[in-house]
């Protein structure tokens, strides 16, 4: 062998070496990817009172990937009932039963008053329950409530003006005689739910913050679903669903909406996503925090990253412990208050 065709057979193999090294590196630069799997249909998140779209809890993998054993269905939770803790509640006076059909055909278009929202309910003439009016039921009395506080503030003095407006105009169309409490009165218990109410209303949250490459959404969806999330009813977000058929979820992982909306989800890059518990949607007994802790720890580790509080601070197992301690205490509180997390004056005080 030549010289020259030495020199030429070295330089060639350099070349081959330079592609593959190349070609080697932009695969790591590129988001990690999600593994083909054989395509399955998604549960999406369930709206309040309703149940799930499609889906079973028993399709859902347990947190060590094994198949999760199968449960009976959960029971749906029931529609929200009016609570004098939480309502200001006004007994509409009938002459005479009237019919489901027709207190629905002259319930308000909307039941909300401002930002809050009221309820009208029946006294079945047949069970002796309170209810959300049904069609071929009969009623003998009627009530109404609304809401006295949520996470925009007290009920004002303007939004039970209006309530107080609709609430006439259907008892004048079905024939009841309405009794309302004083404005002053109302608005004052409002507040002074709302006082209670504020302190006790915890939502934790921390960033799981890429450490090297970034992911695509195809494998944050993938990681995510091994561990029971499901997709979300908007983008960008997967729930982890509640006990209850129709529950509120019991966590939310978070991501940029415009990377959820990409044509390709394994192209789309993400850096970081967010795992929140919102703490009175979900019973002490279920466990939320300790599910919370776990997942963020386990998809840590899984999707090699880094978990941060809203300052970008790494968060430690001290500051879980911590805050694991000041959880009991709020739970006991809101127990104190009848407003027990995940109870459904709670669900819909805290919403």
């Amino acid at each position: 062998m030549t010289l020259t065709t030495a020199l030429a057979l070295v330089g060639g193999l350099v070349l081959v070496a330079l592609i593959v090294q190349g070609w080697l590196s932009t695969r790591r630069a590129g988001p990690r990817r999600a593994d083909a799997q054989p395509d399955a249909p998604d549960r999406v998140e369930p709206g309040l009172g309703s149940a799930p779209a499609s889906g079973d809890a028993s399709d859902e993998p347990t947190l060590d990937g094994t198949p999760a054993p199968h449960h009976p269905p959960a029971a749906t939770r029931r529609p929200a009932r009016l609570d004098a803790l939480i309502d200001a509640i006004v007994p509409m006076t009938l002459e005479s039963p009237v019919t489901g059909d027709f207190v629905l055909s002259h319930l308000p278009p909307s039941r909300r008053a401002g930002t809050k929202p009221f309820y009208v309910e029946g006294l079945d003439t047949e069970t002796g329950d309170w209810e959300q009016p049904r069609a071929g039921h009969r009623y003998g009395e009627l009530q109404a409530g609304v809401q006295l506080a949520s996470r925009s503030g007290a009920l004002n003095e303007i939004e039970y003006s209006e309530f107080v407006q609709k609430v006439q105009a259907f008892c004048e169309a079905v024939g009841a005689m309405p009794d309302f409490p004083d404005m002053l009165e109302v608005v004052a218990r409002a507040r002074e739910l709302d006082g209670l109410a504020s302190p006790l209303d915890a939502q934790l949250a921390v960033t799981l913050r890429s450490n090297h490459v970034a992911w695509s959404v195809g494998y944050l969806q993938q990681t995510a679903k091994r561990h029971g999330f499901v997709p979300g009813s908007l983008p960008g977000r997967l729930v982890l669903p509640g006990a209850e058929a129709g529950a509120p979820p019991m966590l939310v992982l978070s991501f940029d909406p415009q990377a959820a909306l990409a044509e390709d989800g394994q192209l789309a890059a993400v850096r970081d996503c967010t795992l929140a518990l919102d703490v009175p949607q979900t019973e002490a007994r279920l466990e939320p925090f300790p599910t919370w802790h776990r997942l963020t720890t386990t998809l840590a580790d899984e999707m090699d990253a880094t978990v941060v509080d809203d300052q970008g601070q790494p968060v430690t197992l001290h500051a879980f412990d911590a805050i694991g301690r000041e959880l009991e205490q709020l739970y006991g509180q809101l127990e104190k208050l009848d407003l027990a997390a995940g109870s459904p004056a709670a669900r819909r005080l805290f919403s």
